[in-house]
């Protein structure tokens, strides 16, 4: 079998791609997708409901929605303003402001009561599909986030793939045969 007049060295330096670092604060940036995809699908939804039914229905919709991304726009700014302090203390935020807003959200519409314009099955419809829209559009945003699983202590900008040179004696490099055999030839 021909072996090639120089061996292998690794991948061309010229080549090599800088490793990318983990995404700073993520919360703001998924907080406007999360948002716009559900203000999307509630404008087109408000513009049915307003054509089907009337006016009132079409502002129900955008109340139901309204009322989703709020809802869920005060945990993503709590994970934005928390994750710069504290990062791993966000999860445990996020579970208190839940229970906050639930509470907060059900005392606010107990005490206003309803509306009499407000239309319950537009209301619904749009405040659901918002939720569907906002929950697609998170997971999608966070499934695209650069998060380290390890702190190894890299530098910013080392290299994917490079491994670091091994003094004689010291690493598995020494094991390994030359490229026209063990005996040197």
């Amino acid at each position: 079998m021909p072996r090639p007049d120089e061996p292998a060295t690794g991948p061309d330096q010229a080549n090599i791609v800088p490793a990318s670092g983990a995404t700073a604060s993520p919360w703001l940036g998924i907080l406007a997708r999360s948002a716009a995809a559900g203000g999307a699908i509630a404008v087109v939804l408000a513009v049915v409901a307003t054509v089907a039914t009337s006016p009132a229905a079409g502002l129900s919709v955008l109340s139901g929605a309204a009322l989703v991304i709020a809802f869920f726009g005060i945990s993503l700014l709590i994970g934005h303003y928390a994750g710069r302090t504290n990062p791993s203390g966000a999860l445990g935020l996020f579970a208190v402001t839940y229970a906050i807003k639930v509470v907060g959200f059900a005392a606010v519409l107990f005490f206003l009561g309803t509306p009499g314009w407000l239309d319950r099955t537009w209301f619904f419809s749009g405040a659901l599909a918002t939720v569907i829209a906002w929950q697609v559009a998170e997971v999608v945003a966070f499934s695209r986030l650069r998060t380290p699983l390890y702190g190894d202590g890299e530098e910013p900008g080392s290299r994917v793939g490079h491994v670091p040179a091994q003094r004689s004696g010291q690493g598995p490099a020494d094991a390994l045969p030359t490229p026209h055999g063990p005996e040197g030839h």
